[in-house]
């Protein structure tokens, strides 16, 4: 079976303490109870956790749906962003199945990152990495206004935005990424294609700004 890897880079700094990280935490968990309804995603969708403050590191390792146990995360510390590329990096090369004569590998990951600050560390030498790994499709999500859109504009073309990182937003952009996650898992088993736009995906909702 083809799985569709996708991984969730969560910025856990000190500045996402109180609500936003709790809106986090809840969205996860809402997301995880509505793939689980949607009989492709259950099939296809394997999950990751990285979260990034003042170090990244995979919390969970890519995890079928059905056994997904989300940990508790704290929020502390700094911004690594680049650390969190390299991370993601790495888990790409141990993780996701590579197409070989014989067989077919996973379908090439989707990667969400959402963070509310600035990176702290050197984020090119994380982004370099991450150039060299072969991913379907990356989404940024810049939480509030603290957040630097145009760093992550040199990540990837498909950057939105939340005016503010309180807990309705952030349901919504879990949501859009349930929806996107689902759109994707349906897409590759019924064509075998991979999501590779903004345009290819649910309309975000209004709290949404797509970042041109």
């Amino acid at each position: 079976m083809r799985r569709l890897p996708v991984y969730l880079l969560l910025d856990t700094s000190g500045s996402m303490m109180g609500e936003p990280i709790e809106s986090v935490k809840n969205g996860v968990q809402v997301m995880i109870s509505s793939l689980r309804q949607n009989p492709q995603a259950i099939e296809t969708a394997f999950l990751s956790v990285i979260t990034f403050d003042s170090t990244a590191k995979q919390i969970i390792p890519l995890t079928d749906l059905s056994s997904f146990q989300m940990l508790d995360i704290q929020a502390t510390g700094t911004t690594a962003l680049g650390d969190a590329l390299k991370v993601v990096s790495k888990c790409i090369d141990n993780e996701v199945a590579k197409t070989t004569a014989e067989t077919k590998g996973d379908w090439k990951p989707l990667v969400f990152i959402m963070t509310d600050g600035i990176p702290t560390d050197d984020w090119q030498s994380g982004l370099i990495e991450f150039r060299k790994r072969k991913v379907a499709f990356t989404v940024a999500c810049a939480a509030g206004s603290g957040a630097d859109t145009d760093v992550l504009k040199q990540i990837t073309e498909s950057v939105v935005s939340l005016d503010t990182a309180d807990s309705q937003s952030i349901s919504k952009f879990f949501a859009w990424v349930t929806a996107s996650i689902g759109i994707s898992s349906t897409k590759v088993e019924d064509s075998g294609k991979e999501v590779t736009g903004l345009n290819e995906l649910p309309p975000p909702p209004s709290e949404l700004n797509i970042v041109v």
